[in-house]
């Protein structure tokens, strides 16, 4: 760190002007993000002022109904979230320990790990540390990546896609996730033999969202075969809402074959005899580079390492020590 750095934190910033950016960026005013703060506007309007002096750049442009942050603006007030997020972590920290509890773990993962890994490795943490409060966000890439690079996650099991800046994570790749057709049991197409892709094009479909990764590699997959892409469209990406529905209809459900197949197993689902040439991405373990993780953080981490080896064979080839 530098010496110009460091006389800035340690002499210059101060929390209230951190919590005063993060104010002024959920509220775009200043009249309202004083309120929030429990301060008047013009103490707020001043702290706003000397640390734009101090950083010689503006952080907000002054519009005539508000404020917007400029891009100085962004990349502060991004740094500040994480900081006021981290203070907060530190804080809960201490008073667990000071309670006799060995703090707190949150988790993300996409839908087919949230099934084939997590129920495991809480388990195992679970057993090491009873009292380690831990929380598990099921969400998609995209999302869970954004509440890491926040701070507000410890570790996801998701993908990195090019959009993301790989120098700000360490990842490591667990596996494939193959897709494929679910319906409900006694289905009339599961009497079917050679089922095509054409035999199931006009049939009401279940898919993610438009605009998701998947969605676009479904429509893609009936472009290709010279198919018009299926109209007769519900979408979603609630597995309470999915299985519910194909129990209540005709409808064909798109997901992962892992969770098919756990689904299946517990004979709510069938898996339609159907190839699909669609897949997403591998995913893996994600966390980020400029973040240590707690000791509570830790058991969950090998955990879930341990899990993921019996799931997908892989030991993984990342080192997650001490100062991971």
């Amino acid at each position: 760190m530098s010496t110009n750095s460091q006389w800035f934190i340690r002499g210059r910033l101060k929390t209230r002007q951190l919590l005063l950016l993060v104010a002024l960026a959920d509220e775009g005013n200043i009249h309202r993000a004083a309120q929030v703060l429990n301060m008047t506007q013009p103490a707020a309007s001043k702290l706003l002022k000397d640390l734009e002096d101090v950083l010689a750049v503006q952080l907000f442009e002054r519009l005539p109904r508000g404020m917007r942050p400029t891009w100085y603006g962004e990349s502060l007030i991004r740094h500040a979230r994480m900081v006021i997020t981290s203070l907060e972590l530190a804080h809960g920290e201490i008073e667990a320990l000071k309670e006799g509890r060995f703090g707190q773990v949150r988790v993300g993962a996409i839908m087919t790990p949230s099934l084939v890994v997590m129920p495991a490795a809480i388990a195992q943490a679970k057993s090491e540390h009873s009292s380690l409060r831990i929380s598990l966000d099921i969400e998609t890439s995209p999302v869970l990546l954004e509440r890491l690079s926040q701070g507000q996650l410890d570790m996801v099991v998701a993908r990195l896609g090019a959009e993301h800046d790989k120098q700000l994570f360490r990842y490591e790749r667990l596996s494939e996730e193959p897709i494929c057709a679910m319906v409900r049991g006694g289905h009339a197409l599961l009497r079917r033999q050679q089922l095509r892709l054409e035999d199931v094009a006009d049939v009401g479909w279940i898919t993610p969202p438009a605009g998701s990764v998947l969605r676009h590699r479904f429509d893609l997959m009936f472009q290709e075969a010279s198919l018009a892409p299926p109209t007769n469209i519900v979408e979603t990406a609630s597995l309470l809402f999915i299985t519910k529905m194909l129990q209540q209809s005709d409808m064909v459900a798109l997901v992962p074959t892992e969770v098919a197949k756990y689904y299946a197993a517990h004979g709510m689902v069938a898996m339609l005899p159907l190839s699909l040439p669609c897949r997403m991405d591998a995913f893996g373990i994600i966390t980020r580079c400029d973040q240590l993780l707690s000791p509570g953080a830790k058991v969950m981490m090998r955990a879930l390492k341990s899990a993921c080896l019996s799931a997908y064979g892989e030991a993984g080839s990342l080192d997650w020590g001490e100062g991971a």
